[in-house]
């Protein structure tokens, strides 16, 4: 092999290398761009997501909300409870109070 020979074989192996590096790079930038269709697809999907968020978040207020009210009102009402069964346990001592002092009034 002489060197034209030599020097024209190297020129086709790099022209060959540089048709494929550039056809590879094509294939690489066609798959992979975002047309300004799907960025707008992709802004109305952020848009869509933060008022999703936006809508948990005051979901997960009202729910908290509404357990500290529960909460309250659940006190409340065991407070309640707790003055009643007082009051009837007060009563039925009362009562049985009144039964022993009506037969003692009665057998006397």
């Amino acid at each position: 092999m002489n060197r034209t020979e030599f020097i024209i074989a190297t020129a086709v192996i790099l022209f060959v290398a540089f048709m494929l590096g550039w056809f590879a790079s094509w294939l690489v930038n066609r798959f992979t761009r975002v047309t300004k269709s799907e960025v707008g697809e992709l802004d109305k999907m952020a848009q869509a997501l933060h008022e999703a968020e936006e809508t948990r978040d005051q979901a997960i207020t009202y729910l908290q909300q509404r357990e500290a009210e529960m909460t309250n009102q659940l006190s409340q009402t065991e407070a309640e409870l707790r003055a009643a069964m007082d009051g009837l346990r007060e009563a039925r001592h009362e009562t049985e109070e009144l039964r022993n002092w009506i037969e003692q009034n009665q057998a006397g």
